[in-house]
């Protein structure tokens, strides 16, 4: 994936892709610039962190900056609630229906394709993760339900489903659920949970 502007979307999948590549430019964007702001920082101002504990940092002399060692580390594009936005784009999640299943791929692969290309452009470790959504309970949902009102099995409880997840009160076997869930792995280069 090249990084993509919007265009005129038609449908509410399209629309969905075009937020996609917006959000994942503005957020691959921003983590290069938190990447770039660090690497200005010295040695001596993380005497702990430099202790032995990332790779290369012994090399460094005090006054050095941190660019040789931050350079090993990730910078993760991750996303919650993949099942939420199935059920409004598809009306089912992706442990429901294949067509579900098959769009909820699609979206993580563009993620991925999204830190791949922003890895080649700025040759960085982006990565696409698996992000569970514990920080954000409580501030997305009652904002979103404020925009958009009640929406079954969307806004109408208190969390979004963790990453790519089947949602925790979908009644399946733990072997469906590890079927369904197995394929986004191989997407989700910077970890999953």
């Amino acid at each position: 994936m090249a990084k993509r502007d919007a265009v005129e979307p038609e449908t509410a999948v399209e629309r969905f892709f075009a937020y996609l590549y917006k959000y994942a430019n503005l957020v691959a964007d921003q983590l290069r610039d938190r990447y770039l702001s660090q690497c200005s920082a010295h040695k001596y101002q993380f005497p702990l962190l430099m202790g032995k504990m990332w790779k290369g940092c012994e090399k460094l002399k005090e006054n050095d900056t941190l660019e040789s060692v931050l350079k090993h580390g990730t910078l993760g594009i991750g996303f919650i609630g993949l099942a939420e936005a199935l059920i409004v784009l598809t009306g089912h999640h992706h442990g429901e229906s294949e067509e579900a299943q098959k769009l909820g791929l699609k979206i993580v692969g563009e993620i991925n394709n999204a830190a791949k290309w922003y890895s080649e452009e700025y040759n960085l470790n982006y990565s696409c993760f698996a992000t569970p959504a514990e920080g954000l309970s409580g501030k997305f949902v009652p904002k979103d339900r404020e925009d958009f009102g009640i929406v079954e099995h969307v806004t109408d409880k208190d969390y979004y489903t963790n990453s790519n997840h089947v949602p925790v009160w979908y009644k399946c076997t733990m072997y469906k659920k590890l079927c369904i869930e197995a394929p986004y792995h191989e997407l989700t280069t910077g970890g999953h949970i």
